[in-house]
């Protein structure tokens, strides 16, 4: 079944077609979901939410653009939407105007070592570092998104990667 068909499919509320829809796309989903969740648990719990809201609105894809872009959007905006109806996404006094680059001498860190660590950040830290830096959106889409200032956004971006620099520069140590 190519994908317009399946998409007309789950339109008309047909199970098959969603549960090949989930079984094509959960990966990619659950990818995403890890990067902005604290843990395993909370990525499924993620990735479940996102999909009923993809089901739930599927109506709403007119075929423009890319459905994987559309599904990816879907899943970011019922993350954050779970954060900030808890408000982990409090608005901080800090102002850092310039960006700062993490630069280590280790460059063979493991990538679920370095998820980990991601995954340890503060919420906000992890949210904002997760959309510029992995997703690539601009301060100015952050601070849309989050209803912060961009100072806010390039301030916990600074701080994200301040955190991250530390913890891989302490992995490097403990390795030598």
């Amino acid at each position: 079944m190519d994908l317009e068909e399946l998409i007309h499919n789950c339109k008309k509320g047909k199970r098959q077609a969603q549960a090949e829809l989930y079984r094509r796309y959960s990966g990619i989903l659950f990818g995403m979901c890890l990067k902005y969740s604290r843990n395993r648990t909370e990525a499924e719990d993620n990735l479940h939410d996102s999909f009923m809201t993809i089901f739930d609105k599927i109506d709403q894809y007119s075929f423009q653009g890319s459905f994987e872009g559309w599904m990816k959007r879907i899943t970011i905006n019922t993350v954050l939407q779970k954060y900030r109806k808890d408000q982990y996404l409090s608005v901080i006094s800090e102002n850092i105007e310039e960006e700062v680059e993490v630069e280590t001498d280790q460059t063979d860190i493991r990538l679920s070592t370095l998820l980990g660590y991601i995954q340890e950040l503060p919420n906000k830290y992890r949210i904002t570092f997760c959309l510029y830096v992995l997703d690539g959106y601009s301060h100015k889409e952050i601070s849309e998104m989050l209803g912060t200032s961009t100072g806010t956004s390039k301030s916990n971006l600074a701080r994200a990667k301040s955190i991250l620099r530390d913890k891989i520069e302490k992995t490097k140590i403990n390795i030598a």
